[in-house]
C-alpha cells in the first residue's frame, strides 16, 4: 500500500498536468447553477427538456470505470448525485483528462443533461467539466474505525464529511440554537450582547482564564457568565433580556464539561423562580417537538418522556434518599467530608461544606435522575446571587433541571437587595483568602448599579451544549462542539 506521502506526490503530478494543459486547478469563478437537492426535486422538469443543460458541482466521493464509461458520485453539501462520463459523448480529450487527473476528494464542475439510467438512478451525463479544487490528500476510507477518538475532534472537517451521524448532530445543534433564539424573541425577550473580556470574572462561582490588555495596561478575564451585565440591564429598564454565547471556565474536561461552552441566559423583571419553572418546562418540551419531532427522547439507553409533568424534589431530600443522610440540613462540614471519602470522593481541605454536598449529590443522585426533574430548595451558600426563600431563610429560591443525568438548567429568583449582596460578597472574598478558587469576587460596579434599584426578577441559565447532547443522544460534550478544547499534539 502506498504511503500518504507517495499518494500526495502522485496527486501533485496530476495537479501539474492540469496546469501544463493551461487549466487552473483552483479557478476564481464557478458556473454552478443547480444544487443537488434542486436537481432531485425538479428532476422531471429538468430532464424532460432535451436541450436543457445544467451545471452542477461538488466533491467526488466514489469513482468507478467501465472502459469508455466513467461513473462517480459527488456531494455538494446538499446531497449526493451520480455523474456519468462517456468517451463517445464528451470526446476523448475531455474523457482522458478527467480519468487521468480526477481523484476522490476533488471538487469538480459538471455541465450536462439529466437522465435516468437503466437501473433507475438519477444521473448527469457530462458534456464538459472543470476542476474547481484539486485535493492533495486522500479521504480516509476507514474513518468510522478510528481508535483515537480525539482525531475525529481534531479534524472535524473530515468527521462531518465522512460521518452522516456527526453531520446530523451539528444540524440538530444549529436548529436548537435557532429555536431557542426564536422562542425567546417570540415571548418578548430582547437579545443583547455583553463583554467577554471583563475586569472581574463574576456572575458565577468558577475559576476564570486571565489575560492582559497591553494598551489599557490591565488584567482582564474571559467571562465565566454574562449574568451581572444582564441584570444591570434590568436596572436600566429592559424587562426581558437574553444572551446566547460562549463562556469560559478554567476547569477540568470530562463528558459534560469543556473549558469553552455555550450558555443561554435570560432574565425577566417581576418574575420569580416558580414562574420560570413553568416557562422552562414549556421551552424544553417545545424544543423536543420542534427539533426531533416528538416528546419521546432516547438518551444513553433510556427512554425519556418529555410530555408528562416534570418531577420535583428538594436538594436535601435527594441527599436523604440517595446518600442515606438522615439530617442533611444540620450535618457538619467534617461529617460531610467523612461521608464523601466513604463514597470514594476526593475532598480538598479548602472545599466548603456546600461544595462537598455538591460532590456527593453528583456522585449518588444526579446519574439516577433520568426523567425530567426539578431540584429545588438549595442551601443559601450555593449561590451568592440567589434570593432567600420567603419562609426558609437558610434556603435560596433556586432550581436546577436534570434530564438523562445531565444538568440542563440552573435558575433562581435574583437577589436585588444591595446590602445583602455586599454581605454575600464578603463571604465570597473570605473563601478566596482561604484558598477557594471558584468564587465570585466583590464587584463594586455591580453593587453601585443595584443601589439605583433593581426590580424583583428571576434568571435562567441553560446549557446549550448539554441540551444538544440530550436531543442528539451524544454521550460526550465534545461530540456536540465543532472544535472542542484538546491537548495539543506533540
Amino acid at each position: 500500500m502506498a504511503s500518504l506521502e507517495e499518494l500526495r506526490a502522485e496527486r501533485i503530478k496530476k495537479l501539474q498536468r492540469l496546469r501544463d494543459n493551461g487549466i487552473d486547478p483552483y479557478p476564481v469563478d464557478s458556473r454552478v447553477d443547480t444544487e443537488i437537492t434542486d436537481a432531485i426535486l425538479r428532476f422531471d422538469e429538468l430532464s424532460s427538456q432535451a436541450q436543457k443543460k445544467v451545471v452542477m458541482g461538488g466533491r467526488v466521493m466514489t469513482l468507478r470505470g467501465q472502459g469508455a464509461i466513467l461513473f462517480f458520485n459527488f456531494n455538494d453539501g446538499t446531497g449526493v448525485f451520480q455523474g456519468m462520463l462517456k468517451e463517445d459523448e464528451s470526446g476523448k480529450e475531455i474523457f482522458d483528462l478527467f480519468s487521468e487527473t480526477v481523484d476522490i476528494g476533488d471538487f469538480v464542475e459538471l455541465e450536462g443533461s439529466l437522465f435516468t439510467t437503466k437501473r433507475g438512478e438519477k444521473t448527469i451525463l457530462i458534456s464538459a467539466w472543470r476542476m474547481l479544487a484539486k485535493s492533495l490528500r486522500p479521504l480516509p476510507d476507514k474513518w468510522h474505525g478510528l481508535q483515537d477518538i480525539e482525531e475525529r475532534f481534531r479534524r472535524r472537517y473530515l468527521d462531518v464529511l465522512m460521518s452522516p451521524e456527526a453531520r446530523e448532530r451539528f444540524i440538530i445543534r444549529s436548529k436548537t440554537q435557532a429555536f431557542l433564539r426564536s422562542f425567546l424573541i417570540r415571548e418578548g425577550y430582547l437579545e443583547v450582547e455583553t463583554p467577554m473580556l471583563q475586569p472581574l470574572a463574576g456572575g458565577a462561582t468558577a475559576e476564570p482564564f486571565k489575560t492582559r490588555h497591553n494598551a489599557l495596561d490591565a488584567d482582564l478575564y474571559l467571562r465565566i457568565a454574562p449574568e451581572l451585565y444582564l441584570k444591570e440591564l434590568l436596572v436600566g429598564g429592559f424587562n426581558k433580556v437574553f444572551e446566547m454565547g460562549r463562556n469560559f471556565r478554567n476547569e477540568g474536561i470530562d463528558a459534560t464539561h469543556n473549558p469553552e461552552f455555550t450558555m443561554l441566559e435570560f432574565y425577566e423583571a417581576y418574575a420569580d423562580a416558580q414562574k420560570q419553572k413553568t416557562f422552562v418546562e414549556e421551552l424544553v418540551r417545545t424544543a423536543a417537538k420542534e427539533i426531533i419531532g416528538g416528546y419521546e427522547i432516547t438518551y444513553d439507553g433510556h427512554d425519556i418522556d418529555i410530555a408528562r409533568p416534570f418531577e420535583k424534589i428538594s436538594f436535601f431530600n435527594l441527599l436523604k434518599r440517595d446518600a442515606d443522610i438522615a439530617e442533611p440540613e444540620s450535618l457538619s462540614r467534617d461529617a460531610y467530608e467523612k461521608k464523601a471519602r466513604a463514597l470514594d470522593i476526593d475532598v480538598k481541605k479548602t472545599d466548603a461544606r456546600e461544595k462537598i454536598m455538591d460532590y456527593i449529590y453528583k456522585k449518588v443522585s444526579k446519574p439516577k435522575l433520568i426523567q425530567p426533574t426539578f431540584i429545588t430548595d438549595y442551601p443559601a451558600a450555593f449561590s451568592p446571587f440567589a434570593k432567600r426563600h420567603g419562609t426558609e431563610t437558610d434556603l435560596i429560591d433556586r432550581f436546577q433541571l436534570i434530564i438523562g443525568g445531565l444538568e440542563i438548567v440552573n435558575a433562581f429568583s435574583e437577589l436585588n437587595d444591595p446590602i445583602e449582596q455586599r454581605a454575600r460578597y464578603v463571604e465570597q472574598d473570605k473563601k478566596k483568602k482561604e484558598g477557594e478558587g471558584e468564587v465570585s469576587p466583590s464587584d463594586e460596579s455591580y453593587l453601585e448599579a443595584m443601589e439605583y434599584g433593581m426590580p424583583p426578577s428571576s434568571g435562567v441559565g441553560l446549557g446549550v451544549d448539554r441540551l444538544v447532547m440530550l436531543l442528539s443522544n451524544a454521550k460526550n460534550i465534545r461530540e456536540v462542539i465543532l472544535f472542542p478544547t484538546l491537548r495539543q499534539k506533540t
